[in-house]
């Protein structure tokens, strides 16, 4: 990001990126139970920030860890009563309502669900020869919010880390689960470049 503060809490439209992200869930229901992991130096950044910026949402703070892995198992571990979690990166403040009713009804229906959308650009696959053209409608993105029936995920979250665990799915995958793809929402990026910065603060901007 080229940037000395960390990216969930650089300005956009006048406030923290992480505020966005989880006003996104408030809009769909405000009821939602928010947990918000950060890594342990970054708590009293955040906390000061909601002071700067009046920002008053219900929410619980929890330590991170070593990795992702850790850190979603540290915010399952202050969930107890059974239900559905959503699992949703800090830094993708563009999720839309429809995409988090997509993820939550199919996990209701089929315990699991990911957002997904189908790549626009041509993929190449690379080989131990080079590379190859391969077919891009058996591809898809993946998104957040990884939407559980919690008995289910904190189960696989038990397991042992493995570095193939690159989201929550992926844990879940290992213990022999099928997973279930929704329509996610393109918009829905991860902010991962200076010029996503500039696309998130002008999509905001207009919605």
């Amino acid at each position: 990001m080229n940037n000395t503060i960390p990216k969930q809490f650089i300005a956009i439209n006048g406030k923290p990126l992480l505020m966005h992200t989880i006003e996104a869930f408030i809009k769909n229901d405000p009821a939602f139970e928010l947990i918000v992991v950060l890594p342990e130096t970054e708590i009293d950044t955040w906390e000061m920030l909601c002071l700067e910026h009046s920002f008053h949402h219900r929410h619980t703070v929890v330590g991170g860890g070593t990795t992702r892995f850790h850190s979603v198992k540290n915010g399952l571990s202050k969930i107890m009563e059974e239900g559905i979690v959503f699992i949703h990166d800090g830094v993708r403040p563009l999720v839309s309502l429809q995409t988090i009713d997509n993820c939550y009804s199919a996990a209701v229906l089929k315990g699991n669900s990911i957002p997904v959308i189908a790549p626009s650009e041509s993929l190449r696959e690379a080989t131990v020869h080079g590379n190859r053209a391969v077919d891009r409608s058996r591809y898809f993105l993946v998104q957040t919010p990884q939407t559980f029936r919690l008995s289910i995920i904190k189960k696989a979250y038990n397991q042992r880390y493995l570095k193939k665990f690159t989201d929550d799915a992926s844990v879940l995958e290992e213990m022999g689960y099928s997973i279930n793809m929704v329509e996610g929402n393109r918009e829905n990026i991860k902010v991962t470049f200076p010029q996503d910065l500039v696309y998130a603060e002008s999509f905001l901007r207009r919605s």
